[in-house]
């Protein structure tokens, strides 16, 4: 049995862990509540040409390019899930369909471009 004071070699008499202190938020920094209304302000993705045209020209572009570009070009092999827009189109057709302007990329490597760009680009 373990000695008096513990459970399970974890000692009683220690107060336990600190609790997770909150997170600083600088003034300006955009709430929650602030990045739901941005987001309803934000175009459909039909609206946005995402609609079946995208999803079948997106289908077709992974299906050559199952790889996402920037893991592949660090070593790794991980599947590509989205299409990136390699420069944001930002409403432009031309931009959006030139597939010069694809590239494969895993949701991790995606996102993470996406919010160095700013607000969907």
């Amino acid at each position: 049995s373990p000695p008096r004071g513990t459970a399970a070699g974890f000692c009683m008499l220690e107060p336990p862990l600190p609790i997770k202190p909150s997170v600083h938020r600088p003034p300006g920094a955009t709430s929650a509540a602030a990045k739901r209304e941005l987001e309803r302000e934000r175009p459909s993705a039909a609206r946005r040409a995402y609609g079946a045209r995208w999803r079948r020209a997106r289908a077709a572009f992974l299906a050559q390019h199952p790889l996402c570009a920037a893991c592949e070009a660090l070593g790794r092999l991980v599947a590509a899930t989205i299409v990136d827009h390699v420069v944001p189109h930002r409403g432009n057709q031309t931009l959006f369909w030139d597939e010069t302007n694809w590239a494969p990329a895993c949701k991790p490597c995606h996102d993470a471009k996406t919010a160095r760009e700013g607000r969907w680009g």
